[in-house]
């Protein structure tokens, strides 16, 4: 009873199996599931692989669109002709005021010692030349102070020697002025600090010091900038560097200060372009006496250009893709054609067009983007209606009649 119940078992175990399996061979040699989803490339249908490679894009595809008169009015559609306009492309560019270089002076002392006073020391303060900014203590200065007192007490009861007139020439090249050489000789004693006067007159740019702090002839105490004239730097866009050059006339605006639009020539030319912008830089050089112009200013460069002839449309008109552009032609009151087109010049409120349109052709101007929407859509949707059904129809019949035959050939097997 036992040995029999364990052969039940075992058939009932290999049975189920054996189905599974016998199931699966026919399958395969059907080519149906789950063989169908590991059909090889190879052995794809030649129409199929056709229908595949020849679908049309539709990222950039648009549809000749008819529209009915109602529908156009609602829309709020609005076309323009393309005109014919006399076209001035000037030069612009962004202008920066800067110092003039040429007119920067530093101020050092020709000795070392120690800075015991700063007359001068708050920055953007304005100085005039000769102006004391501080007082400087040396003991090389005061030592030599003291030899020309003493050449000038011997050279007073005979005559004058070289050894004065050396003296003397030491303490001018050691930053003493005339008039501080003279002061000494009328008190007879050295001054123990010695005065450091403006080389010009300007503004303070920098203090490099503060009092009580020691100096040689490399420490910069105060740099000083002359703003009666100013510079005025620009940058031009590589593509129109070639109609910039020295002695070119341009027109400066600087809306923050107040100032007429002023005239100006173009002084130098920078031989490099800017890194970061990729623009080339222009020098030009302008008169600040009211001190309107601050360095950091921002302005505008305008250059006139060469006015020309050319085709012109709405900037709303054109539709930019980002790979192409094409404005919407109305070839009859009711239907709008889109059209590829090459641009030039941007202006404004216009663009110019290169390519693409003739004069007099009217173009569609406002209800652009729901035009160009609608386009899209009948485009994509006409283009999806092939790849479904698409084929020819001897390739539907061949299809049809393939299907069917499996159909037959299971009605048989039953």
């Amino acid at each position: 009873m036992k040995s029999v119940s364990l052969r039940t078992l075992i058939l009932s175990a290999i049975l189920p199996v054996g189905a599974l399996v016998a199931v699966l061979i026919v399958q395969d040699q059907r080519q149906g599931w789950p063989f169908s989803r590991h059909v090889p490339a190879s052995q794809v249908p030649k129409t199929t692989a056709l229908a595949v490679n020849t679908l049309p894009s539709t990222a950039a595809a648009r549809k000749v669109l008819e529209l009915p008169a109602d529908q156009i009015e609602t829309l709020g559609v609005q076309v323009e002709p393309v005109e014919l306009r006399s076209i001035n492309d000037p030069v612009r560019a962004v202008a920066t005021v800067v110092v003039d270089e040429s007119r920067v002076a530093h101020v050092h002392t020709r000795v070392a010692g120690w800075l015991e006073a700063l007359y001068v020391n708050t920055t953007g303060q304005q100085v005039r030349a000769g102006q004391a900014v501080g007082g400087v203590f040396s003991q090389e200065l005061y030592a030599s102070q003291s030899e020309y007192l003493s050449a000038r007490r011997r050279a007073a009861t005979g005559p004058a020697s070289v050894v004065l007139e050396a003296a003397r020439t030491r303490l001018i090249l050691l930053g003493m002025s005339p008039a501080e050489i003279d002061g000494i000789e009328k008190d007879g004693t050295p001054r123990r600090l010695v005065t450091i006067t403006a080389p010009q007159s300007g503004m303070v740019l920098n203090r490099g010091v503060t009092e009580g702090t020691a100096v040689d002839p490399s420490t910069e105490i105060l740099t000083l900038a002359d703003l009666s004239r100013v510079w005025v730097i620009a940058e031009v866009a590589e593509a129109d560097a070639a109609r910039v050059g020295t002695g070119t006339l341009a027109t400066l605006t600087f809306p923050t200060s107040r100032l007429e639009p002023i005239k100006a020539r173009v002084d130098f030319v920078y031989p490099t372009l800017t890194e970061g912008s990729r623009a080339v830089r222009v020098r030009l050089s302008v008169a600040n006496p009211g001190g309107l112009l601050r360095p950091g200013m921002y302005g505008r460069m305008e250059l006139p250009g060469a006015s020309r002839d050319g085709l012109t449309v709405k900037r709303d008109a054109v539709v930019d893709t980002g790979q192409s552009k094409h404005v919407f032609v109305q070839t009859s009151p009711n239907v709008f054609e889109p059209r590829p087109i090459q641009v030039g010049a941007q202006f404004a409120d216009r663009v110019e067009i290169l390519q693409g349109l003739r004069a007099g052709e009217r173009v569609l101007t406002s209800g652009v983007f729901l035009i160009d929407s609608e386009s899209r859509l009948r485009a994509s949707a006409g283009t999806g209606h092939s790849a479904h059904g698409g084929g020819t129809p001897s390739n539907k019949k061949g299809g049809a009649s393939a299907a069917a035959e499996p159909a037959k050939h299971e009605e048989h097997k039953q």
